[in-house]
């Protein structure tokens, strides 16, 4: 990955996050395009002292959740997607992305909504 690209996927906070509200998403922040997220992959995205890791499915469906596996803090955004569920790159955990339940272990990742908006990416906090 060019460090351009690297650069402008691991940090929003430079004044690259704008606040906007509508609709059901309120206080929403401003990722970028989406095309920063292949499909079939994930990125992570630092703002306001937290790590979020944003998922692109193959059919272009979006979501978000912490960036960090509540097992061992494994990277997420590093991990397998399909088919709704993401599975840790570290030790193969298994989530559920739309609910962020953990599949098989009595853990929880925390979920954000997020979409698309004229080829932008917003995610409510």
């Amino acid at each position: 990955m060019s460090q351009q690209m690297q650069t402008a996927l691991t940090s929003v906070d430079n004044a690259q996050a704008r606040l906007g509200t509508g609709g059901i998403f309120q206080n929403e922040i401003d990722l970028g395009p989406i095309d920063s997220v292949p499909l079939g992959q994930g990125r992570s995205y630092t703002f306001a002292g937290r790590t979020i890791a944003v998922f692109r499915q193959r059919d272009g469906t979006l979501y978000a959740t912490d960036n960090s596996c509540p097992h061992r803090h494994g990277p997420l955004s590093d991990g397998i997607l399909g088919a709704d569920t993401l599975i840790c790159p570290l030790h193969v955990w298994k989530f559920d992305l739309k609910t962020g339940k953990c599949i098989g272990e009595d853990a929880q990742l925390q979920t954000y909504p997020v979409r698309e908006v004229d080829g932008q990416i917003r995610i409510a906090l």
